[in-house]
């Protein structure tokens, strides 16, 4: 029976990380402290692995970490509180975007107000009133049409009469966005302005699906000679995750699933599967989803799944992590986690390396296909 229980107790050991006796909670916990100590089981606990896998490898010197964003996050306010400090710290190097986030973005820097409500609200009341409802947030529909129009007339500037990547479109429009808010004193609302003064990409997966995307479609009915290149997204995104692994490791966080997944995770097949360079996958996943695999669908699919495409790389799967929990809720979290834990990390403005990054990843597959 001892021998029984010895056997037991070892294995015991070598599977778990620490006994449950988490102590009582005082007002003077931190953040860190909570999520070490308290958050241990389900998907607390998952959000404790991830909080630490953000910090003790994402976050190494040697880590490229690319985020992308899904579900209307920046009108609850997450691009002010959350983004713009991540950003700032060093801690995000490149984003995937929808489109909808960064339009919803603009509002704040333009000085455009929203307002928390509640669920289950008369609309028809508020569509009499004029008023936008995203689930417990209001506005005036004077917002839209406002962001519309500067949109617009940032699009009919000199500098945006071309072919360019969503990143180069969004360096312009951050541009104007942080004049905006530096000369109305309105600084730090706008994520995409923050990623202008720090040289970070901002890709959008599917440029023609949002508010933005529809303001361009109306431009070129004009004459407007904007045109934006998803090809080019697509080798300029690869060419950033090629420079990682080269460099050192590729990280990703996904908040949410949906077309910003895909994209960021397509990196490497494309690097491995399509240009035919040789690689193995991200080296670090973590997701923030609401999404069930067993639909089948790309939101919910796991890194296990992910590495059958050669999108994560097999060695690394206990570095990667699944939390089925509300993005509204993890991303304060892990990112006063990373605050309290990591101190701010040197700007890689990846922006301005994006031509050397593409001619660089151009050049080894124009050689790469002569020999095959």
């Amino acid at each position: 029976m001892s021998l029984k229980k010895d056997k037991c107790q070892n294995f015991i050991k070598k599977i778990s990380q620490k006994k449950i006796e988490p102590p009582p909670l005082v007002a003077s916990y931190s953040c860190k402290d909570l999520i070490d100590d308290i958050f241990l089981s389900y998907n607390a606990g998952r959000l404790r692995e991830a909080c630490r896998i953000y910090t003790d490898k994402m976050l190494a010197p040697d880590s490229f970490v690319g985020l992308s964003l899904s579900g209307a996050l920046t009108p609850a306010g997450l691009g002010m509180s959350c983004l713009v400090p991540l950003i700032e710290a060093g801690f995000i190097d490149w984003i995937v975007s929808t489109g909808a986030n960064i339009y919803h973005d603009a509002h704040f820097a333009l000085g455009m107000d929203l307002f928390q409500s509640r669920p289950g609200l008369n609309d028809h009341d508020l569509k009499a009133n004029q008023i936008i409802r995203i689930y417990d947030i209001i506005f005036d529909y004077e917002n839209l049409l406002g962001t519309d129009k500067f949109f617009r007339e940032l699009s009919r500037g000199e500098a945006f009469q071309k072919n360019m990547g969503t990143p180069e479109f969004h360096y312009l429009a951050g541009k104007y966005l942080d004049a905006f808010e530096q000369e109305n004193n309105n600084k730090s609302k706008s994520f995409l302005a923050a990623a202008y003064r720090s040289g970070v990409p901002v890709f959008t997966s599917s440029p023609g699906d949002s508010s933005i995307g529809m303001n361009l479609a109306a431009l070129q009915l004009e004459g407007n000679r904007l045109s934006l290149d998803p090809l080019l997204d697509v080798n300029q995104s690869a060419a950033i995750v090629y420079e990682a692994k080269t460099q050192g490791k590729s990280s990703v966080i996904i908040l949410g699933g949906g077309s910003p997944k895909n994209f960021i995770l397509q990196t490497e097949p494309q690097i491995q599967e399509v240009l035919g360079l040789e690689e193995k996958g991200h080296d670090y996943f973590i997701q923030f989803t609401d999404a069930r695999p067993d639909t089948g669908g790309l939101s919910g699919a796991t890194p296990q799944e992910a590495m059958t495409w050669g999108k994560v790389d097999e060695a690394q799967l206990p570095d990667t992590v699944t939390c089925y929990l509300d993005t509204t809720v993890a991303l304060p979290l892990i990112s006063l986690y990373a605050m309290q834990t990591v101190q701010p990390r040197k700007l890689r403005r990846l922006m301005d390396r994006l031509p050397e990054l593409t001619e660089k990843i151009s050049q080894k597959y124009l050689a790469n296909k002569k020999l095959s």
